[in-house]
């Protein structure tokens, strides 16, 4: 006997439609000859087209609705997924400058992860670009509009290499300690959220410890799990060439702004395998694709740099003149040597410098 939610909504449809749409069967006023004659000799062929009219319509809204009564725990997250996105935009259109594809490219995946029902993997994404470009900027981000705590969340875990993997002789213990403390925040959160900054200083067994983490899940293991991870690697590895591209785009008269991700992928990703300097070129991650995207951060410019002040003094609730920004933008050194177009910091070590306008 079908007599589960799934079924009553559907049985429940036609009389939601019936009690909802008036008459449906009945013809409706000032319907043509042709119309009259269509359904000549087919009795219940006007009203049964009619009817599929209206549900056509309604259908869609009525499942919504029906749905959430029967399910709100469904709908709780649906909003709650689309709460965090919007967020999410807002703060990398707002906030994030200069990196117009970093933006672009992180809400599109991060917003179409959230949407998922039951992902079969891990999104896993990898910053790539020098220092003071935005890659920790935008993992926070994430997690402050992924978390009501943000980065103090159970369910946000932040590693950086040299601090919690320091030794190369400890790795297997490393290995152990860090399996151990995924799968305890997985247990505990429906979502999290994993960061390995100084990604490219990650010993190559660790970072084949997270292979289960980073694989596809068989279709019996993902209807049995609804959990969301999301993995992010911060690395300073293939920002050089990252910059020798956007330098060259520039001299060649392509603005900034017109840069896309083909233009930058392929030198990124080719950077990142010759890197015989670090294991995360060579690790299984790379190797077999388990990385979704690779995502560049462009180098900084003058006028991205004043930005960045102009936040720091909003950010302290100070009072800031433009000549201040300027004189705050000028004190960063720029590259190369000839064109003085990147600043060499980004924009880090900013909100330190506005102290020297303070009153």
């Amino acid at each position: 006997m079908l007599c589960g939610p799934r079924h009553l909504l559907w049985l429940c449809l036609p009389l939601l439609l019936a009690g909802t749409s008036g008459q449906l069967g009945a013809s409706r006023p000032g319907a043509g000859a042709e119309e009259e004659d269509s359904g000549r000799g087919w009795p219940g062929v006007r009203g049964l087209r009619e009817q599929l009219r209206e549900a056509t319509a309604l259908s869609k809204r009525y499942l919504s609705l029906l749905s959430c009564r029967i399910w709100p725990g469904k709908c709780e997250e649906d909003a709650a997924a689309s709460a965090q996105s919007q967020g999410l935009e807002a703060d990398l259109k707002g906030r994030l400058h200069g990196q117009h594809l970093a933006g672009e490219l992180v809400l599109r995946t991060v917003r179409g992860y959230l949407e998922l029902p039951r992902p079969d993997k891990a999104l896993v994404l990898s910053f790539h670009g020098w220092s003071g470009t935005g890659k920790n900027f935008v993992a926070r981000m994430l997690a402050e509009n992924l978390y009501r705590d943000g980065l103090n969340s159970d369910c946000v875990q932040v590693f950086i290499a040299t601090l919690h993997f320091p030794h190369p002789k400890y790795v297997d213990l490393y290995k152990e300690k860090l399996a151990d403390q995924i799968r305890k925040t997985q247990e505990r959160c429906r979502q999290t959220l994993f960061i390995f900054d100084e990604a490219e200083k990650l010993h190559p067994g660790l970072l084949e410890a997270l292979r289960p983490y980073l694989e596809r899940q068989a279709p019996e293991a993902r209807r049995a799990n609804s959990r969301k991870t999301i993995i992010l690697f911060l690395s300073n590895l293939g920002g050089k060439v990252v910059n020798e591209v956007v330098l060259n785009l520039l001299k060649a008269g392509w603005s900034r702004e017109e840069i896309t991700i083909e233009h930058l992928e392929p030198h990124l990703q080719a950077e990142i395998v010759a890197s015989t300097d670090s294991g995360f070129g060579n690790s299984c991650m790379v190797k077999e694709n388990l990385i979704d995207f690779f995502v560049p951060f462009l180098p900084l410019e003058y006028r991205h740099v004043r930005l960045c002040a102009r936040d720091a003094f909003l950010g302290q609730e100070l009072l800031y003149t433009e000549e201040a920004l300027d004189e705050i933008a000028k004190m960063m050194t720029y590259v190369p040597k000839e064109e003085q177009l990147f600043s060499s910091q980004g924009c880090k070590s900013i909100s330190q410098r506005i102290n020297y306008f303070l009153p």
